[in-house]
């Protein structure tokens, strides 16, 4: 995959499934180097690089969820193409479930094969989960708001120098959760397991479970001790489930 949307922190890609990882509000493919390295060789890891992000720090980054999620699908639609034997799941924490949530939608409507899993993560249902207003913070609400959640980016913060250059894509993705509406529509045929962290300030362990009612396939909840950004402290465990949801909708596909 040679799209500058795409990266992989393994030093191969294996033939096995297919996992591509979508990243949170303000962060970049770098969330998902380490749960590359846990997760097993045979998979094929890849995370998004959205604009305006580390060595695209030079694009503009989308303000638009709904243009972002057409530019990703956009992105993959080559490699299902190429090769549509190959079993993918979609992995998405934050605003990254929301947007691998709206990409599996829009796949949907195209004849390209969809993904065998959604694992949404720190995210409760579009339907139950307000951002109306995001759109409107400015700096200090923005930069409130991230050290609320907390999580191992909290350093960058105190950087003038990182923070100039992370605040670009934090106001953009800000604007695209505050500008997003549900727009409604039938629920997926794709299984999907929620994650959660059981003390997340964002997101209670109910409204994580909302997400059942988007697809008539299987669902599993998985509930993790800790705030928003709970999935370093379980590495091991997030991996385990992943790969189990992974390895079984292959065996089915």
């Amino acid at each position: 995959m040679n799209s500058t949307w795409f990266r992989r922190y393994t030093t191969a890609a294996g033939d096995g499934p297919r996992l591509v990882c979508f990243p949170h509000a303000g962060g970049s493919a770098t969330a998902y180097t380490h749960l590359s390295h846990t997760l097993p060789a045979e998979f094929d890891v890849l995370a998004v690089q959205y604009p305006g992000r580390q060595d695209r720090y030079q694009e503009a980054p989308f303000t638009s969820l709904t243009s972002l999620v057409e530019a990703v699908a956009e992105q993959l639609a080559p490699e299902l193409a190429a090769d549509p034997g190959r079993p993918y799941a979609l992995f998405g924490h934050s605003m990254g479930a929301l947007v691998a949530f709206e990409t599996a939608r829009l796949l949907a409507e195209t004849e390209l094969p969809g993904p065998i899993r959604l694992f949404l993560s720190g995210r409760g249902a579009p339907d139950i989960h307000d951002t109306t207003g995001y759109d409107l913070y400015d700096d200090a609400d923005v930069l409130a708001d991230v050290r609320k959640l907390g999580g191992t980016d909290q350093a960058m913060l105190e950087n003038p120098d990182v923070l100039e250059m992370v605040l670009p894509g934090l106001r953009a993705d800000y604007k695209a959760l505050g500008t997003y509406r549900w727009r409604g529509g039938e629920p997926l045929a794709t299984p999907v397991t929620a994650l959660v962290g059981d003390s997340d300030p964002m997101v209670t362990v109910q409204e994580a479970r909302t997400w059942r009612r988007h697809t008539t396939g299987d669902f599993a909840l998985k509930v993790f001790s800790g705030g928003h950004f709970y999935l370093a402290d379980h590495l091991d465990d997030i991996a385990a489930t992943i790969t189990d949801g992974l390895l079984v909708g292959a065996a089915a596909s």
